[in-house]
């Protein structure tokens, strides 16, 4: 009986843990993979990266290079021979280009903080059970969500109300969208109403509450609807074109369609592109990097949080 009460149980093989780039454990229900699966999991993981990266490849070093090196390749320049910024410093030396790069980036600002003041404050007000018509409030907004009022319609209004010829074109009839509402208010839902209430005890208002309780807990969320929100401003190009008629207005995307089907040469290139010091080529691919990039350098911060934010707030509540 002491010898058995002595006895050290065996504790088995250690457990390793997970560290941040391995895989989680297997639950002990789930087969171990074979080498023939991992092997073919890792051909298609790198041909669906190869099939991105290719093009966007081709893009970059095409911009970075030569007249002559883009006239002896036929087009588009797969390996690079020589290295130059000329596109680059002539589209951000002033001129139209430059304008436009300005325009995007204050619309995308001032778009984006104004569209979620506006998501923020009515996704909180329909996710309080007590708020005043929020349910004919909630059925209404899902309604917009299947029954638009057309082109012609938005357009009549947008005129009707001084809106043409103006930056309030390129922000108001694309400020609000139903569904990141929808998945704000269901991240608001799932948070501790005890919370709330000890904070409404204390003698802290509605206001208070939300920009002391639920918008810190909800960083997550904001952050990944803030990005939808920025990526779409700085994406939209349809507005543009049916709102506006100052070409010196006009945002990013819109100079880059033109190049694109070479309707209209940048101000200030037309020169160069003629006297042959500049590939026309090498510009379109450049404005297109120039265009590309606040969305590639903001997307990996923001990556952490897609799968809190968007499962969350979308699954739960």
């Amino acid at each position: 009986m002491t010898a058995v009460l002595g006895t050290r149980q065996d504790p088995g093989p250690p457990v390793r843990k997970p560290g941040r780039w391995s895989a989680p454990p297997r639950p002990v229900w789930e087969e171990e993979p074979s080498r023939a699966g991992q092997a073919g999991k890792g051909i298609a993981l790198g041909l669906a990266c190869l099939a991105v990266l290719f093009p966007l490849w081709i893009v970059i070093v095409t911009s970075l290079q030569t007249k002559r090196t883009i006239d002896e390749a036929g087009g588009l320049v797969v390996i690079p021979r020589s290295i130059t910024f000329v596109a680059y410093q002539e589209l951000l030396s002033g001129g139209q280009v430059q304008r436009a790069a300005l325009v995007s980036v204050g619309v995308t600002v001032v778009g984006t903080l104004f569209s979620m003041a506006v998501s923020v404050l009515c996704a909180y007000g329909l996710s309080r059970g007590g708020s005043l018509g929020h349910r004919w409030i909630l059925m209404t907004l899902l309604a917009t969500m299947f029954f638009g009022a057309g082109l012609i319609p938005t357009y009549l209004l947008v005129q009707a109300l001084g809106l043409t010829d103006t930056y309030l074109a390129l922000i108001l009839p694309s400020a609000v969208s139903v569904f990141n509402i929808l998945v704000l208010r269901a991240f608001f839902m799932n948070i501790s109403q005890e919370l709330v209430d000890s904070a409404r005890i204390d003698g802290a208002g509605e206001w208070r509450i939300l920009f002391r309780i639920v918008m810190p807990l909800s960083r997550a969320v904001i952050a990944v609807i803030s990005l939808f929100y920025a990526v779409g401003y700085w994406s939209a190009w349809f507005n543009a074109s049916i709102y506006l008629t100052d070409q010196d207005m006009m945002p990013l995307q819109n100079v880059m369609i033109q190049l694109v089907q070479k309707q209209e040469r940048p101000v200030g290139l037309s020169a160069q592109i003629n006297t042959g010091q500049l590939s026309p080529l090498a510009v379109q691919m450049a404005v297109m990097v120039l265009a590309l990039l606040p969305v590639a350098v903001l997307s990996p911060f923001v990556q952490k949080h897609f799968k809190k934010g968007m499962l969350t707030g979308a699954v739960k509540g």
